[in-house]
């Protein structure tokens, strides 16, 4: 696999950014801030060190301030609600450090001191994409993903996915309860480390994509509903409170700076935006794609990602996302290699193998069709090319939201597995793996916080309920086996064990997974601009035959069979790479064997 060279010509400079909100120096060595506070009478600044200064109203319930303090400061806000003549102390929501946690001080930064070692990287196509997902916590922290890097570059990796990386409460958390969204966490390290491990990551010739939560924030240490009531609305609920109020201008800005952020003061290549459905606000959607394309495109590849379970076709391509996570493809791959047919695996049973074939041809499965519950979901996605989806068999919601945080390294057949592997590798859709995933990894990987006292006892106690309508998990006795989400072992559980990949049959996998890689670089991705999907049908039980016209119309075909008997199939066309040795042979009697996938490539030219 080729890496871009990332060696910056003289001339090389970085963009940089100032957000609305926040606290940011100037070059006369002073520092502005700028809080959005509608619902407090008042605001003070207080500088540590220094004599607390009155903030001036500005408008539509903006504070601002100017101070003459250094880099490093720690500040906080006191606001004043109604009466209270004492105010509470908060920290700043779009501060880019914190000190003493998520109710401290925030810290005063500039991102602009960063000497970037690669300022003219500009990443890498879309097309060329093969996503490890990671949590940088439980491989180790930033040193510890650094020292994968090489690994990751050989396997066939070109962009890395961190799991949110906000400031949440305590030491450890998966990620998704994060209230302070501006604040690279503590615990991981500082604004400048991030940058830091961001060019280390750009010097291996791989790309930096970020997960973003915009949809809520955590069940502790947010003070916006004090001083900022209007950031919510009061007539639509979520999952996880209140739903934020993106009618709002200062919120929309507050989350687009955000975004902002992300892509030019850390320089990462893209963002994955978390639980779209629940943010309800598509004009919102659009004009966060618009501004960060205008802002940031041009010359550097920047590729925005959604997970969005209404499945709306119309939010990507073009000028909008690049892609959706495809749980449809997801969830019909893990019925028909578990057979588990609880919770939302419910949609994908009846049919599976007829939903398996739709994904594999459009993308999605639900494109306007009622679900289990009666509602419609989705909207056609037929006309998308297939790079508009990502697919994985694992990610950190599939393992981590599972009572017991199994792998399908546990769950399912390995001979199966090892089919379902090679479609997703070699599938034009773009390919996702998750940490420890390319060798098999048995480790179990669990959600895990970091609260204490009576939030701990209620989200230990509300995860075990959450299991209660599952077969396994109807004895109370049974879910007290449910891992308690605080405990330090949850998380040293979830860690990654790198001597585990070490062991003869997990090195044995990594290399094949290799190779399919090598293969995917080799003859896939040089064409995949312009792919479009050709046909896709079912040949038998759990098996399906897709053909896919790639870019310079060179046909790809993948068949896969994840029944219990072969199917009948004719191949004229000399494999380009099968899942199993046995298949070759097969094929020559027009058969193609249970739990086997092979892979034809009809090229019009040769590129490798």
């Amino acid at each position: 696999m080729s890496t871009p060279s990332a060696v910056p010509p003289p001339d090389a400079r970085v963009d940089t950014f100032v957000p609305r909100y926040g606290a940011h120096p100037d070059a006369a060595g002073g520092v502005s801030f700028r809080l959005w506070a509608p619902s407090a009478d008042r605001v003070l600044l207080e500088c540590e060190g220094q004599v607390p200064v009155a903030m001036t109203s500005a408008e539509a319930g903006e504070f601002v301030a100017r101070l003459d303090c250094p880099v490093g400061s720690a500040y906080r806000y006191r606001v004043f609600v109604g009466d209270d003549d004492t105010g509470l102390a908060v920290p700043d929501p779009a501060s880019r450090a914190l000190r003493d946690g998520v109710d401290g001080w925030s810290l005063v930064t500039d991102p602009s001191a960063y000497t970037w070692q690669h300022p003219a990287w500009r990443g890498r196509p879309w097309e060329a994409c093969v996503i490890y997902e990671v949590h940088l916590g439980a491989i180790g922290g930033m040193a510890g993903l650094v020292r994968r890097l090489p690994q990751l570059v050989e396997l066939g990796v070109t962009a890395i996915e961190l799991m949110p990386l906000a400031e949440c409460p305590g030491t450890r958390n998966w990620g998704y309860d994060g209230v302070q969204p501006y604040a690279v966490a503590s615990y991981y390290g500082t604004p400048q480390a991030f940058q830091a491990l961001v060019d280390a990551i750009h010097d291996h010739g791989l790309m930096v994509f970020v997960d973003v939560v915009y949809n809520h924030f955590g069940p502790d240490g947010n003070f916006l509903p004090h001083y900022a009531k209007a950031f919510f609305r009061d007539d639509v609920a979520t999952p996880w409170g209140a739903a934020i109020d993106f009618r709002r201008p200062q919120v929309r800005r507050f989350f687009i700076d955000n975004a902002l952020m992300w892509l030019l003061d850390y320089r990462v290549d893209g963002l994955r935006f978390d639980a779209v459905h629940a943010i309800g606000d598509r004009d919102f959607l659009l004009e966060m794609a618009t501004t960060l394309r205008t802002r940031v495109g041009g010359e550097r590849h920047v590729h925005l990602m959604l997970e969005n379970e209404h499945n709306q076709a119309s939010l990507l391509g073009g000028e909008g996302y690049s892609a959706q996570w495809a749980d449809d493809w997801h969830n019909v791959m893990h019925v028909l290699l578990t057979g588990e047919a609880e919770g939302y695996y419910a949609d994908f049973v009846t049919d599976a193998t007829a939903k398996l074939a739709t994904a594999m041809g459009e993308g999605f499965v639900f494109q306007g069709q009622a679900t289990r519950k009666g509602e419609a979901r989705g909207e056609p996605s037929a006309w998308l090319p297939p790079t508009a989806f990502i697919d994985f068999l694992q990610n950190h919601d599939q393992i981590g939201n599972r009572a017991l945080g199994e792998r399908l390294s546990q769950l399912a057949d390995a001979d199966a597995l090892a089919a379902a592997t090679l479609l997703l590798l070699l599938s034009p859709k773009i390919p996702l793996l998750f940490m420890g995933e390319e060798w098999g990894s048995r480790r179990p990987f669990l959600f895990f916080t970091d609260y204490h006292d009576t939030l701990a006892d209620a989200v230990r106690e509300g995860r075990r309920r959450e299991f209660a309508e599952f077969g396994a998990f109807e004895d109370p006795a049974q879910r007290e086996r449910i891992p308690d989400p605080n405990a330090q072992t949850t998380f040293a559980d979830a860690c990654l064990d790198t001597a585990e990949a070490e062991r003869p049959e997990h090195r044995d996998q990594c290399e094949r997974l290799t190779a399919w890689l090598a293969l995917r670089h080799a003859w896939v991705v040089p064409r995949l601009a312009g792919a479009r999907a050709l046909r896709s049908e079912v040949i038998g039980d759990a098996a399906v035959d897709a053909c896919w016209q790639l870019g310079d119309g060179s046909t790809l075909r993948i068949a896969i069979n994840l029944g219990p008997a072969a199917v009948n199939l004719a191949a004229p066309v000399p494999l380009l790479v099968a899942s199993h040795a046995d298949v070759a042979a097969a094929l020559r009697a027009e058969q193609l064997p249970s739990r086997r996938c092979a892979v034809w490539l009809d090229a019009r030219e040769t590129t490798a």
